[in-house]
């Protein structure tokens, strides 16, 4: 049995609470020493109870997670040593969803902080058959890597399933975190890659990073389209099919980028928020046009985005913000309050 730390959420809304409990890896399991576990957006609506946890309360949150295998049960010894990120959503493998190429339908997946006991501790328990091996990292930057689980991961899936390729147009509606990250990953494909956020330091990060044009939503003259349009004019770019990404989580976020659907266009929803939104639904048929949402990334996809980021064609360290795990409650409070301008990766820091 090895003896982990935790910081447990015990109540909506409460401050989180320091715990410890005893584990023991099973068959096919690995305990990891974490190095980082990122926040995410998803955390923050578990933590204000506008959307509730699998796994009952207490429980440690966190599913964006890097580490060392430090233990691991029969069949998955092979691990032990080894740095990894874990995948935010850890599927069977062998029910009809993951035979069919189907993982994220998965009714037995694991999506640590949510389904069993997640990231923020000094120590994560998992099924070992879908881990990444994270390859030859420095101890500096392998908590970095955390933010692959989900930030990183999910808008990569988002652009592949769009088939964007080198010559399209690709709009990102947030270039936040998740966004900007995914500005990256379209221009890694050769995309022409339009920023849209109302945050001007957001913006001016998406243009040191791949974007080709930055606009600000609140301006309204000339209005967002017109400015767009006359950037893909004068650019001789095409007019139609563009992909068009909403990665802020935003019901105005999400409203924008259905109105900038072009004909033939494919909208992909990234971001999540808890609250409805009023959209033209028909706008998809009047404009022969094709939504999609994913729910996280494939594990067989992680090791494509490593080499995106091991090759410095994703930058990691523009988007994060490095904070002693002790931080936790403070941090929380901040991204509620939208002062957190950067993802934050907690560190452990239990003596």
């Amino acid at each position: 049995m090895a003896t982990i730390q935790l910081w447990e959420m015990t109540a909506p809304r409460e401050p989180f609470v320091r715990a410890t409990r005893q584990v023991s890896p099973g068959a096919g399991e690995a305990l990891i020493r974490i190095a980082g576990c990122g926040v995410c957006h998803t955390d923050l609506g578990f933590f204000e109870g506008a959307v509730r946890t699998h796994h009952a309360l207490p429980l440690a949150l966190g599913h964006e997670v890097s580490g060392v295998v430090e233990e691991a049960g029969a069949g998955a010894e092979g691990w032990i040593g080894r740095a990894v990120v874990v995948p935010a959503v850890l599927p069977c493998g062998e029910c009809p969803a993951c035979r069919k190429g189907r993982a994220a339908l998965c009714p037995k997946q694991v999506f640590p902080g949510n389904d069993v006991s997640g990231g923020f501790a000094s120590h994560l328990l998992v099924p070992a058959r879908f881990l990444c091996p994270a390859g030859e990292v420095t101890a500096e930057a392998l908590p970095l890597l955390s933010v692959i689980a989900d930030a990183v991961s999910t808008p990569y899936e988002a652009v592949r399933r769009s088939g964007l390729s080198e010559g399209d147009v690709s709009l990102f509606v947030g270039v936040g975190g998740v966004g900007g990250f995914g500005v990256q990953i379209a221009k890694a494909r050769g995309a022409t890659v339009i920023a849209i956020d109302p945050d001007a330091e957001r913006r001016e990060l998406a243009l040191a990073h791949g974007a080709a044009l930055a606009l600000d939503p609140t301006v309204q003259e000339p209005s967002l389209r017109d400015r767009l349009k006359a950037f893909i004019k004068e650019n001789r770019l095409p007019a139609e099919e563009w992909k068009v990404f909403e990665t802020s989580g935003t019901p105005a976020g999400q409203t924008t980028a259905m109105g900038l659907l072009p004909r033939g266009g494919h909208l992909a929803v990234v971001g999540f928020t808890p609250e409805k939104v009023t959209i033209h639904l028909s706008r998809l048929m009047a404009m022969d046009a094709r939504a999609e949402g994913n729910w996280g990334c494939p594990p067989d996809r992680y090791p494509e985005i490593l080499q995106l980021v091991h090759s410095g064609k994703v930058l990691l360290e523009p988007y994060v913000t490095l904070r002693p795990m002790s931080e936790i409650n403070a941090v929380f409070q901040e991204m509620k309050e939208h002062r957190l301008h950067a993802r934050a990766v907690l560190i452990p820091d239990f003596f």
